[in-house]
């Protein structure tokens, strides 16, 4: 039978080829650029940028609005996930497809969304602006849009990953008398454990990454500035400082990243990690 890997050598080579050109292209070369040009005045001035004011702000938002939003999604993708694969109810089908609509929708329509419903001129905005409360332009807007595009992660990992295990081992724990949060911390969570957290990386991975909801929602309020519309404000500035400050920053937002990929891979090591240590050895026929 003639297998896959024996195509010619000239497939091989173009596809092999063109994966590594595209990856040359559109991930080594711009993070090349990033670090020369953030590098490019020297340790002094890159330190500087990162400690400036503008960069600090930034800095101290961006990890705040993670902080914040990586918990709440990870509660709602464990409940939704639970409601799906355990219970039978009508739209659940809906229901995942509802989960799913931040993948297909453009941020900026999430932003949007937010701002016609808290904005001055939005469903609620005479009644917030009666109380005091500040969405837009604040804290609370900015939390609201970064959820919004990052809460279906948690919930996409989850879902397939417990429908495969079933609900056998919860149904007997069940029958032994285990209540609800036995159950859960005992008999799932240990088996759903590294797709919850595998789901909390990728989350806060966008969270710090989130541009297109929160530049509207935020706009260009100097002290409501996460680090990519700090990136984009430093970029934009008519000053001979903006654009090394932005590399520097940038530098930065992909140092963040690069520790949230390293994190990801030791997961996947870790969870892996018994399966080839301790390989499963076929039984010798008597």
């Amino acid at each position: 039978m003639k297998r896959a890997t024996t195509d010619p050598w000239v497939a091989r080579y173009l596809l092999v080829g063109t994966t590594l050109a595209f990856i040359l292209f559109f991930l080594v070369f711009p993070v090349f650029v990033i670090l020369i040009e953030a590098l490019r005045h020297g340790l002094a001035f890159y330190f500087s940028a990162l400690t400036a004011r503008h960069s600090v702000t930034a800095i101290k938002m961006t990890l705040m609005v993670a902080v914040t939003v990586v918990p709440l999604n990870t509660i709602f993708g464990v409940c939704a996930a639970w409601a799906i694969t355990h219970f039978k109810f009508p739209g659940k089908s809906l229901l995942i497809s509802l989960i799913e609509i931040p993948l297909w929708v453009s941020p900026v329509v999430g932003g949007l969304v937010f701002a016609l419903i808290f904005g001055n001129q939005g469903w609620l905005g005479t009644w917030l602006e009666t109380h005091k409360i500040q969405i837009l332009f604040a804290f609370p807007g900015i939390v609201l849009a970064t959820a919004f595009v990052t809460f279906p992660f948690v919930a996409r990992g989850l879902i397939p990953l417990m429908q495969a295990q079933g609900s056998a081992e919860e149904e007997a724990a069940l029958t032994l008398g285990a209540n609800g949060w036995q159950l859960f911390w005992r008999v799932t969570f240990p088996k759903i454990k590294w797709g919850v957290l595998y789901g909390m990386i990728l989350c806060n991975a966008r969270a710090m990454g989130e541009f297109g909801a929160v530049s509207v929602v935020a706009g260009s309020v100097d002290d409501k500035m996460t680090m990519p519309l700090q990136i984009e404000q430093y970029y934009q500035a008519l000053g001979p400082g903006g654009l090394p400050r932005a590399f520097a920053l940038a530098s930065l937002l992909l140092l963040l990243s690069v520790i949230t990929l390293v994190i990801k891979i030791g997961l996947e090591w870790r969870r892996l990690a018994p399966q080839v240590i301790n390989p499963i050895k076929p039984s010798l026929p008597h």
